[in-house]
């Protein structure tokens, strides 16, 4: 008996030793793409930020929802900021090809030229939630409340739901190469990715990231906006933080908000050189320098 229990004794201390080993590793992974330090504000007194996304000379857009009336803002790397649009509550932004800004909110998908803020409708009547924008010019959006991931062809107008089953689908972006797309679930634990084929529809969906999720809600990890970097390593947003997972999946470690009680629901990268990481967390956005380059999801 006493044999049997030193062995299970050095059983539980074997097994405790590699799970820290694991968690350093983990941890060296993400020190090495965003080195350690503070998060810094970089824009306050808002009402409610969302919808953050970058432009090709490194400017930072994104959204004042709770402003009276909403704003879309532009923030320059210098520190500028200036109003792109308002009047419209618009929660999900992204760059397109064509230098224009698509957005979505308040049940519409919607583009606006940057020359001078005009915005045109190229749907409504939907539920979209957030959305992303391929090179070809196909909208994709999720609608949370249909559990549905959805497709609208900025030039035909057509509208065509392309998945169908995840519980509550919310951010999305592409790879760099617009190969694979990928959804998170709001109401689960993972991060979703399909196949992205030739006329713009989806195949092949699998289950590739698991979110970590709070002791308290261990159901759901709250997966809210992502983006990708140059490498395919995705960033997504979570109730613990902005979860980094490289482009099989595996989970690098957790940037830690920085206010916890403030609600962390978008992520970006912008700046002179598109290797500032910024986060729309409540009132504020905050950044952070890091090693790693974001890309515009018009292409490379």
């Amino acid at each position: 008996m006493k044999r049997l229990g030193r062995r299970v004794i050095a059983c539980a201390v074997l097994l405790l030793m590699s799970v820290g080993i694991a968690a350093a590793a983990e941890d060296s992974s993400l020190s090495a793409i965003v080195p350690e330090g503070k998060w810094e504000v970089a824009v306050e007194g808002l009402g409610f930020s969302d919808g953050l996304t970058l432009d090709r000379q490194g400017n930072l857009y994104f959204s004042d929802l709770k402003a009276k009336p909403a704003v879309i803002w532009k923030l320059a790397p210098d520190g500028t900021k200036t109003k792109v649009a308002e009047g419209q509550s618009r929660s999900g932004l992204r760059m397109g090809a064509d230098g224009k800004l698509y957005a979505c909110g308040s049940g519409k998908i919607a583009v606006y030229d940057l020359a001078d803020g005009k915005e045109t409708i190229l749907g409504e009547g939907l539920q979209p939630n957030d959305l992303t924008v391929s090179a070809k010019g196909m909208v994709y959006f999720t609608e949370t409340g249909k559990k549905q991931i959805t497709m609208l062809d900025s030039r035909s107008k057509l509208v065509k739901a392309v998945d169908v089953g995840i519980n509550k689908p919310n951010g999305i972006a592409l790879s760099p190469d617009q190969s694979v797309l990928y959804a998170s679930d709001y109401g689960g634990l993972n991060v979703w990715a399909f196949k992205v084929q030739e006329d713009g529809t989806l195949s092949e969906k699998k289950a590739l990231m698991t979110m970590k999720a709070p002791e308290k809600t261990p159901a759901s990890a709250s997966g809210d906006g992502m983006t990708t970097d140059m490498e395919g390593r995705a960033y997504v947003t979570t109730a613990l933080g902005v979860q980094v997972f490289d482009k099989d999946g595996k989970l690098l470690g957790i940037l830690t908000k920085p206010m916890p009680n403030s609600p962390l629901v978008s992520v970006g990268f912008a700046g002179k050189d598109l290797d500032v990481l910024y986060i729309a967390c409540g009132d504020k956005i905050y950044k952070r320098k890091t090693n790693a380059k974001g890309w515009g999801h018009w292409g490379q």
